[in-house]
């Protein structure tokens, strides 16, 4: 890494944990050349000297590479300290000066603070005083630092080594802040850099930059080999050869499947109910990684803290608080669950080792890192888009989801855009399901995908903390399960004008509510669809898109929404508790125009039935807005919905959530 990339939060945050776990086969090398991209890094300090404090404050062993050998005999002869005292005064702005100035000037500047700093470099020339090497480029003291660092034991180990941005470029861009934007160099400085470097071409070929190879023989080609044959090749390859996981017994997922009769629980609940069977089960139980920040119990999971325990290294040391409670905190040093503490960027780092263990390590590893959806994507979103391009696989839950279903929370953990963030990233599929038995579905496939056949995929869920009666799974579902939609309820109505009714996640439950009504009050007649997945629709539909265009001379291919709605094509309208632009991706494949209800805008602090009126997606909006689309479209008449908007109590004059 380099110095000035060390002031990323994510470069230092985590240093303790290191320390904690005694993790000696871990060793950072921080390039420290004083400079980035615009100057100085500490310009009127000293970087090498603060990383040193923060490495060793977290326990770290810290090895500093700072002056090349041709320093050695100047501090060795230096008696007094003068050497040492001008080196730890000098700022490292005034270290970059001199790699850009003369000998004289390094002469009269940095040992002219005293005589005895003369008297040290008095046989010195400019030149010899130019060509004092920092640590970082003295192949001897960097091999030393490395053997050192490799024969630490029981501590984490840092490499703080002093460099030249830009070394051997010369007037080209050494030191220079002009360094990053520096892309060839004239004939004049490529003889610079032969010279420096004492590479045997001559003039000629050394002006037309050729790539220069030692001989097949030499020293250096012999060892470079000889390190490529032990490190197992020439380029960096991605292992194939993990052993594809056995499915689960069917049986965990019957539950869910089947509904819960009159018993309401929360689509959470079922997550964790299903994650507890995995961990117990036979084939997969071994592989299974749950991940989580502080927030277990927020999330019900304080059950397999006896099942399966906390990973800690040393196992659990003190008596627990809640000791004599059937749910205490429970370390162990075979714990599945990897809880984090405070640090989503440390769980996704966790997620990133286990989703990535199937190459790494040859095992099939299942993490499933549970989250509060808001602290996902928002929060670490660059994390997550680094575990799809490290082919990363695994399950991401976003819990206590959606802008209205965490009650009284406000702004801090009501999420409406996690989703539109899922859309950007090629490898994931993200679905928001409503009910068990679609959350059952969705896990099946993501298993059968992921570590069965080996795709390189994550999957992204969301979850709820409103409990509601779950259904049983409707015949033939599953397809529409996963492609992201599917016909939930069929109308029970033989006339009168009709629409669909599209909803997602907890929002489904008020299309249902929006159907009655318009059955029941205003015969419409109204089918209810369940929205899983709007990425999986957009995904389709794009890749239906492109082969059209293709293959021009075929006849067209349908999307799997014109599909759905074949011979059935009425007016549209899809609720969920996300913002607009999710379901406007897809809405030009959609019959007629699609209207589209979602929760733009900052959240609010209030109850769920509140939340709902004022984001205008709770059951009243939904059918008021079903029979807008009928009149617009000349099915219905003016003073019918004059009517319905009375009472609906649809207020005309409140001001748009969107904007606030």
């Amino acid at each position: 890494m380099g110095d000035g990339e060390m002031d990323e939060p994510e470069s230092m945050g985590a240093l303790t944990v290191a320390s904690r776990e005694e993790l000696d086969n871990l060793i950072f090398v921080v390039n420290c050349n004083l400079q980035r991209l615009d100057g100085p890094v500490r310009g009127n300090g000293k970087i090498i000297q603060e990383l040193e404090s923060a490495f060793r404050g977290a326990g770290w062993n810290v090895i500093k590479v700072i002056w090349g050998k041709e320093w050695d005999p100047l501090l060795k002869k230096d008696q007094s300290g003068e050497l040492v005292k001008a080196m730890n005064e000098t700022p490292d702005g005034q270290f970059q000066k001199y790699v850009v100035s003369s000998g004289d000037y390094i002469r009269k500047d940095f040992f002219g603070k005293s005589k005895k700093l003369l008297k040290l470099v008095q046989n010195y020339s400019d030149e010899q005083l130019q060509n004092l090497k920092r640590g970082g480029h003295d192949p001897v003291k960097v091999f030393n630092a490395y053997k050192a660092a490799l024969e630490s034991k029981g501590k984490p180990t840092v490499i703080l080594a002093q460099t030249i941005k830009g070394y051997g470029l010369g007037e080209a861009g050494e030191g220079r802040n002009i360094t990053h934007q520096q892309k060839k160099l004239n004939e004049e400085e490529l003889l610079d850099f032969r010279n420096r470097f004492h590479i045997p071409l001559s003039d000629k070929k050394a002006k037309s930059a050729p790539f220069y190879k030692p001989s097949e023989d030499s020293e250096e080609i012999r060892y470079l080999k000889k390190r490529r044959d032990e490190l197992g090749g020439f380029l960096p390859m991605r292992n194939e050869d993990a052993e594809a996981l056995k499915a689960p017994d069917n049986k965990i997922y019957k539950e869910l499947l089947e509904g819960s009769g009159d018993r309401e629980y929360a689509t959470t609940m079922a997550m964790v109910q299903l994650m507890s069977k995995l961990l117990a089960d036979k084939n997969i139980g071994k592989h299974i990684v749950p991940i989580v920040p502080d927030e277990s119990r927020t999330f019900g999971m304080d059950a397999l803290f006896r099942q399966v325990g906390i990973y800690a290294h040393t196992g659990q040391n003190y008596e627990p608080v809640d000791r004599d409670s059937l749910l205490y905190y429970k370390e162990a040093k075979d714990g599945a669950i990897l809880e984090e503490g405070i640090s989503e960027a440390g769980c996704m780092s966790s997620f990133i080792a286990a989703g990535t263990a199937y190459s790494v390590l040859k095992t099939n590893m299942v993490p499933i890192y549970i989250f509060y959806s808001m602290f996902g994507f928002q929060r670490v979103g660059d994390f997550i888009w680094a575990a799809a391009d490290a082919r990363a696989r695994g399950f991401l839950i976003g819990g206590t989801a959606g802008r209205t279903t965490l009650a009284g929370e406000g702004l801090q953990h009501q999420d409406g855009h996690s989703h539109l963030a899922a859309l950007s990233i090629p490898s994931l599929r993200a679905y928001d399901p409503a009910f068990a038995y679609e959350l059952a579905v969705i896990m099946k496939e993501g298993i059968r995908r992921m570590f069965i056949e080996q795709e390189d995929l994550m999957y992204y869920l969301t979850v709820l903390n409103e409990k509601y009666t779950m259904p049983q799974m409707p015949e033939n579902a599953e397809e529409g399960i996963l492609k992201g939609l599917y016909k939930f309820r069929k109308t029970r109505k033989r006339k009168g004008p009709k629409v669909h009714l599209l909803g997602s996640g907890a929002i489904l439950n008020e299309a249902l509510h929006a159907a009655d009504i318009l059955e029941k009050k205003y015969g419409v007649r109204a089918d209810v669809w369940s929205v899983t997945s709007y990425k999986a629709l957009y995904d389709d539909a794009r890749e239906i898109e492109r082969w059209n265009r293709l293959n021009a001379e075929e006849k067209p291919r349908q999307t799997y929404i014109q599909e759905c709605f074949e011979g059935d094509e009425e007016l549209c309208i899809a609720a969920h508790d996300y913002v607009k632009a999710i379901p406007m991706t897809v809405c030009r494949w959609f019959p007629g125009i699609l209207t589209v209800l979602g929760t733009d805008g900052f959240g609010r602090s209030d109850n769920r039935r509140a939340l709902r009126d004022y984001f205008e997606v709770d059951d009243r909006h939904i059918a008021y807005a079903a029979l807008h689309s009928l009149f617009i479209h000349k099915k219905l008449k003016k003073e019918v919905l004059a009517q319905a908007a009375r009472q609906l109590k649809i207020n005309s004059e409140k001001s748009n959530p969107s904007n606030h």
